[in-house]
């Protein structure tokens, strides 16, 4: 069940009250999450809490009779043909699609019951990321080593990013990081980090005739400096991050809270793989 205690309204900068913040998430779903919308719906990867919450809002929008395209950040667009086929051996088995579908390095259990949900109302399943084989050839050969002329020229990658948008990247990288990021490799992630942002903004503008829904990290789903900086200002769009306690609201049109899950301070786990 979605969680009303706590949310933000990044517009309003206030922490709302329940049930304002009831009356409020209902009124901005009914608005945003139907038609041709596009819905940008964040997450802190390994969040139980806010895969729950984000869930029940999807699934409150599903009943409404809305059938969006589900484009997901944890799928290598590369395995779309992959996906298709679990989806059909596995039927309703989440834990099959994600088997026979999944990469490496998330945890499947946490989206089970997403794609449970896509099966149950048959919902376009869209396999939405830059492969890390892709990122890594722009990374080394820049944006023409995967992304064909036609894209560059569409979302102007062939001229320099404006420079707040790159400043944004630095310091995202460089926090993320710990501060261990070597300046040198700098230009090469934002690349990488740009066009994952350019490929889901892509995905999403393809599939989007009865709407279509993002599932990634707040990250991506931010507006200062993620996907939609590449969307057209045209496209009808709702970006709802999903935050702990500490992390800005700012970058959506709705934060709502999420407890804190206990975790490693991954700080130290990089601290200690660069030691000799």
């Amino acid at each position: 069940m979605l969680n009303l205690n706590r949310c933000w309204f990044a517009l309003l900068g206030l922490l709302c009250a329940l049930p304002a913040c009831a009356d409020e998430l209902g009124r901005q779903a009914d608005v945003w999450m139907r038609a041709d919308h596009v819905v940008l719906l964040g997450e802190v990867h390994d969040s139980p809490d806010g895969h729950a919450q984000r869930l029940a809002l999807l699934k409150a929008a599903l009943r409404s009779g809305w059938r969006p395209a589900l484009v997901m950040e944890m799928f290598d667009r590369e395995r779309q043909a992959e996906l298709d086929a679990a989806r059909q051996y596995c039927k309703l088995d989440a834990a099959c699609i994600a088997r026979q579908a999944g990469g490496e390095g998330w945890d499947w259990a946490l989206y089970q019951p997403l794609l449970a949900l896509a099966q149950q109302y048959q919902l376009p399943l869209i396999a939405g990321n830059l492969s890390r084989t892709d990122a890594r050839k722009i990374m080394k050969n820049g944006y023409a080593a995967v992304l064909d002329e036609a894209t560059r020229q569409r979302y102007r990658l062939d001229q320099p990013l404006p420079a707040v948008l790159e400043d944004h990247q630095r310091q995202a990288l460089d926090q993320g990081h710990c501060g261990m990021l070597p300046a040198k490799a700098m230009p090469a992630m934002v690349r990488a980090q740009v066009a994952r942002d350019v490929v889901l903004a892509d995905t999403l503008l393809q599939h989007r005739s009865q709407g279509a829904v993002l599932i990634a990290g707040n990250g991506h789903v931010g507006r200062a400096m993620g996907v939609p900086r590449w969307l057209p200002e045209s496209v009808p769009l709702w970006v709802v991050g999903f935050i702990e306690q500490g992390q800005s609201a700012s970058e959506y049109d709705l934060a709502i809270a999420v407890a804190a899950t206990p975790r490693e301070d991954p700080c130290q786990g990089l601290a200690a793989a660069q030691k000799p």
